[in-house]
């Protein structure tokens, strides 16, 4: 997978200039954020952090109060300075950048979404939300339509006129949310952005940022102290202590191979069946047909691949319906396109298991995995799931 975010060797230490100095030297000789306290004074909210984040991944950066999850997601618009190390963000190495470039780097690439919502108490809905395009200058009318546009996309249609007092908590996260995606940036930093929020709207909240998803095509970073937000959000989640990354891996990853007692712990109470996605689990179909395929040339290929029925797509992969060899056997039809049946059974890929399981007691074959805009992205067997809640 391509990288969009490239964390290297980053290293974040608050002090005075003899005290980071020493840090310093003891960093690169590998001693802990805690050693190097205890010597120097100096707090290392990062110790030497590297990984990378892949394009179009929802990537959850986890762990309790003082881990440095919080100053690691300053760091990737560098909001703080790194200390040491680099951010890299396709191919350019931003803490590098002079204070004109970062500006406009900022404005064409990131958005920010705070717990605290930021939103601007003499503004109403709208306004707020057209204020990061009035800055860049934007034409009045095509700010609206866009603030408009993103206004409707995360459930505020209505509600432009309202000013911040008059809204819930959760409505006040969409707002900030809306006005992070009007600007239209290709990664959408998220700093523990539903913390502020009752159970019940912080599910709510994660439920449409999932949904949400399938729309935007954006590399979302989301930091969270919570394991279970963690685990139902996070393509990959990385887990945090003193400083350092634990573990990096998907929900899956950490269930089967925890790194160490720390993390074993940490996930201890976690629910498998309700944090588990069935994006966590699908695997690719073995062979997937065209709507337009030639009949015999399906027939071959799913003799040869001994394969009894495949989900069939269009061109922009977008399913369909499946096929069964024996109705293929049974036609003289030149093309496909008779031959498909409509799915009954599918889920969507951010599904919970304990929400979907249900349906492979029913189902004959491999349950077909699809987003919000019924793209095929993946199958599930009834054998796949009882495997993942061992």
């Amino acid at each position: 997978m391509q990288s969009k975010i490239s964390v290297r060797n980053l290293s974040m230490i608050f002090g005075d200039k003899k005290e980071v100095k020493e840090a310093i030297a003891l960093v690169n000789e590998g001693k802990s954020s805690i050693e190097i306290r205890e010597k120097t004074k100096a707090t290392v909210a990062l110790n030497d952090v590297s990984f990378d984040i892949y394009d179009s991944e929802l990537f959850v950066i986890v762990g309790l109060s003082g881990s440095g999850k919080s100053t690691l997601i300053r760091c990737l618009d560098l909001l703080n300075k790194p200390t040491l190390g680099d951010v890299v963000i396709d191919d350019v190495t931003i803490n590098k950048l002079s204070t004109k470039e970062l500006r406009e780097f900022r404005r064409n690439k990131i958005s920010m979404v705070f717990q605290s919502f930021g939103l601007l108490s003499h503004r109403n809905v709208l306004k707020n939300v057209e204020y990061g395009l009035e800055v860049r200058n934007v034409d009045k009318e095509e700010r609206r339509k866009k603030a408009l546009d993103y206004i409707k996309v995360v459930g505020l249609d209505g509600w432009e006129d309202m000013k911040p007092s008059q809204l819930s908590g959760g409505m006040k996260q969409r707002v900030g949310l809306a006005r992070a995606l009007t600007s239209e940036p290709e990664i959408l930093l998220m700093d523990e952005p539903y913390g502020a929020l009752d159970p019940l709207i912080r599910r709510e909240m994660q439920n449409e940022l999932l949904s949400l998803e399938d729309y935007i095509d954006k590399t979302i970073v989301f930091i969270t102290h919570d394991m279970n937000e963690a685990f139902k959000l996070g393509d990959r989640i990385a887990l945090m202590k003193d400083g350092k990354v634990v573990q990096i891996g998907t929900p899956q990853e950490f269930f089967d191979n925890p790194a160490n007692d720390y993390v074993k712990d940490f996930i201890a109470d976690v629910d498998k069946s309700k944090i588990l996605k069935a994006r966590s689990i699908m695997r690719k179909p073995e062979y997937v047909a065209k709507d337009d395929m030639l009949r015999t040339d399906l027939k071959e290929a799913l003799e040869k691949k001994e394969m009894s029925f495949c989900y069939v797509v269009d061109k922009d992969n977008y399913l369909k319906g499946f096929v069964l060899l024996e109705d293929i056997k049974k036609s003289r039809a030149s093309t496909i396109e008779g031959l498909i049946k409509e799915n009954e059974i599918k889920v969507f890929r951010n599904d919970v298991l304990s929400d979907v399981w249900h349906h492979f007691d029913n189902a004959d074959y491999y349950v077909a995995v699809v987003d919000t805009k019924n793209k095929l992205r993946g199958v599930i067997s009834n054998d796949d799931i009882i495997a993942a809640l061992k």
